[in-house]
């Protein structure tokens, strides 16, 4: 999120540009948020009504910060990145990239945007993963707990059974 805030006229900031995110439900309709307004969100039962619900969401909540005097952050643009960075490797790398390239018949800055691609699809799965995990041992635990007797409290008898 752009820490960025501006202070200006209702006006202008109702002309500012925030990009929107679109969230697929799995159950049907859609989420829409605004990275750089927080809570700033919406839902969507159809792709048509994403654009109007979304732009609604945006003025209210522009004009509700505006009103009650909060800081209301400039819009960020993640397209300011130019796509291009420098890396060193070792020259070894290199080759053995440069050579997997030539067998996949692709070029070396294909390969190697598909690896990175790749990569940080494996590690923020592997993230989400380990929050799962952990939330589920963390339920277990709970769950054990509220199934084990209390030494303090006697075993619950039920007439008839011994």
């Amino acid at each position: 999120m752009n820490t960025t805030t501006l202070r200006c006229s209702l006006d202008d900031y109702l002309t500012l540009a925030y990009r929107f995110n679109v969230i697929a439900d799995p159950d049907g309709g859609y989420v829409v948020e605004y990275p750089d307004l927080p809570g700033c969100l919406t839902q969507a039962e159809t792709l048509e009504e994403i654009s109007p619900m979304a732009e609604e969401a945006r003025r209210l909540w522009l004009r509700a910060a505006y009103e009650q005097g909060l800081p209301i952050p400039a819009p960020s643009y993640p397209e300011t990145y130019s796509g291009k960075f420098n890396v060193r490797v070792p020259r070894s790398l290199h080759r053995r990239l440069a050579e997997q390239a030539t067998e996949d018949g692709i070029s070396l800055n294909q390969l190697i945007v598909a690896l990175l691609s790749e990569s940080l699809v494996e590690r923020q799965a592997a993230a989400r993963t380990d929050a799962v995990i952990g939330e589920i041992q963390s339920l277990r635990r709970v769950m054990s707990q509220s199934m084990t007797p209390r030494r303090d409290q006697p075993m619950p008898v039920t007439p008839g059974i011994p």
